[in-house]
């Protein structure tokens, strides 16, 4: 019981931090820039241009309808945890509005920062297991229908049509353009803080010199090597392939070694979400 208690306060904690940088991003710097962050935010900030009512307040009424359909078709569970991050978002945010100074300088500055700030906050709050509700509750819904309908295409979908309604409430195009430089920038920070830790390259190396490439390799950058055996389709020869797995940094490190080693090498770099396992972070976390 006490490590559920644990858990939970830890989930409340890191939940509110994450909801009060998402409140920092929409009242400091996109809100009063004119620019709408995509999503139901994006929404709740043109109807407050609009008709000047609290942004939190606006973002649990456009979810309300969202979480009774949640409740239906994605059960209870799901339901009350983003019910609870949503309520906890708009408090947050109608709360802070007085208290909170305002960013009315360069756009780009602010779509910059906005990004920053919102990433971070749903970064907190994705890494915890909840959501804000929104977009995520729609596209939960649409799979349910559509199953292999590809969730990222479906959110930029979405954004987009916030993005659009933006520049023509406030008949301005570049809100729109401002606006997609807040939703990149956020999506960038939201990978850092999920998978920043874990990530890295996945090297393959084909050469004449495999056993040399991998001995600079361990010696000179400590990283471990493994060999796979692989056969050229055209030629039938049989030869070993290095894989080895590495940190960002260290990849140009690797990259002049084997150049040093072998010219004629041929590489393959591969983006890493995430490395777990010794040398990495640790598979089971929740040691």
């Amino acid at each position: 019981m006490n490590i559920t208690r644990t858990k939970m306060a830890a989930n409340l904690f890191f939940e509110l931090v994450g909801c009060i940088l998402y409140a920092i991003s929409v009242l400091c710097f996109t809100a009063p820039n004119h620019i709408a962050p995509g999503g139901i935010t994006g929404l709740a900030t043109l109807a407050n241009y609009l008709w000047m009512m609290p942004i939190g307040l606006l973002t649990m009424a456009i979810n309300l309808p969202l979480l009774l359909l949640a409740w239906k078709f994605l059960g209870r569970q799901f339901t009350i945890r983003t019910f609870i991050t949503v309520a906890m978002l708009s408090t947050v945010m109608d709360v802070a509005t007085p208290l909170l100074p305002t960013y009315t300088g360069n756009p780009i500055l602010a779509a910059l920062f906005g990004g920053v700030c919102s990433g971070a906050g749903l970064g907190l709050v994705f890494m915890r297991g909840s959501t804000t509700g929104g977009t995520d509750i729609i596209c939960r819904l649409l799979q349910l229908k559509y199953p292999h309908m590809p969730v990222g295409r479906l959110i930029l979908v979405l954004d987009a049509i916030v993005l659009a309604l933006s520049a023509v409430v406030y008949k301005n195009i570049e809100t729109l353009l401002y606006g997609m430089i807040t939703i990149f920038t956020a999506t960038q920070v939201i990978d850092k803080v999920l998978y920043g830790m874990d990530s890295g390259r996945m090297l393959l190396v084909m050469s004449e010199r495999p056993r040399e490439i991998a001995d600079q390799i361990i010696a000179r950058v400590g990283r471990g090597v493994t060999f796979l055996q692989g056969e050229g389709a055209y030629s039938g020869q049989q030869r070993q392939v290095l894989l080895c797995a590495v940190r960002d940094p260290q990849y140009h490190r690797i990259k002049a070694i084997i150049n040093e080693v072998d010219p004629n090498a041929f590489l393959i770099a591969a983006e890493a979400s995430e490395i777990l396992g010794y040398g990495f972070n640790p598979l089971n976390t929740k040691k």
